[in-house]
């Protein structure tokens, strides 16, 4: 099924624990699984190798850390949440699906693409396991970032599933780095940065304007066939602290 537009937007720090039983996650799980699968098992057995990561790689510290290391060990056969469900920071706060109507919720969770260092990419819908490993980081034997060595699988396995489909970029600049468009294949590319008035980057601040930027676009979707079409949507989005500038290909 061609969709008019997916969204991209960027995973949380913030991971609810545990999942629902019997579920048991494997790299080959959701919808890129088939195509990532195998890239996320070297991340997994690199993971395991590396002890599940210290502080440097993970970026926490104390009982934080002791959480994400035993997480990090314990990847394969995890519990799991549905992806929109194991993210639970600022931006999936303020996104808030689950206050969408069934119809609504049912629209936006195919459109919805998350970057990942462990999965690379995934669904909104997609079954993800707790873990703690950011775009930016460097494992040893990765040769740089995680988005740099996830770029060419993950940047595929999204122009593919969104052939013929406008991609919406809500990315930070870690986890844009992870996806090049292939504009031959999508509809077209836009990227949606919130600035404040003066026109400088918002950075951490504006996670929640994202967030219900994203919420504005997707209950907007019935009626967002084209470039012109988001641009009218984004036109009626609005926040006392923060203003919309596009980027587009």
């Amino acid at each position: 099924m061609r969709l008019n537009f997916v969204i991209l937007l960027p995973p949380s720090e913030g991971k609810a624990p545990g999942g629902t039983p019997r579920t048991k996650w494997k790299p080959t799980s959701g919808t890129f699984g088939a195509t990532l699968g195998p890239k996320r098992a070297e991340v997994a057995t690199a993971l395991a190798a590396l002890r599940g990561g210290d502080a440097t790689l993970l970026g926490v510290g104390g009982a934080h850390l002791e959480r994400a290391r035993a997480a990090n060990l314990a990847l394969v056969g995890a519990p799991t949440l549905p992806a929109a469900e194991r993210y639970t920071g600022v931006v999936w706060d303020h996104l808030d699906l689950g206050s969408m109507s069934a119809t609504q919720r049912k629209r936006a969770l195919p459109r919805i693409i998350v970057p990942s260092g462990l999965l690379g990419a995934c669904l909104a819908s997609d079954p993800a396991p707790d873990y703690r490993l950011k775009m930016g980081a460097r494992p040893e034997g990765f040769g740089g970032t995680m988005a740099k060595w996830w770029r060419d699988a993950v940047s595929a396995a999204i122009n593919n599933y969104a052939a013929g489909s406008l991609v919406i970029d809500l990315l930070p600049a870690e986890h844009r780095a992870a996806f090049v468009p292939d504009l031959d294949v999508v509809a077209g590319y836009v990227a949606l940065d919130l600035v404040t008035p003066a026109g400088k980057a918002a950075g951490h601040d504006a996670k929640a304007a994202k967030g219900r930027l994203a919420r504005h676009v997707l209950l907007h979707s019935p009626m967002i066939g084209s470039r012109k079409d988001l641009d009218r949507a984004v036109k009626k989005f609005s926040d006392h602290r923060f203003r919309v500038v596009t980027k587009v290909n």
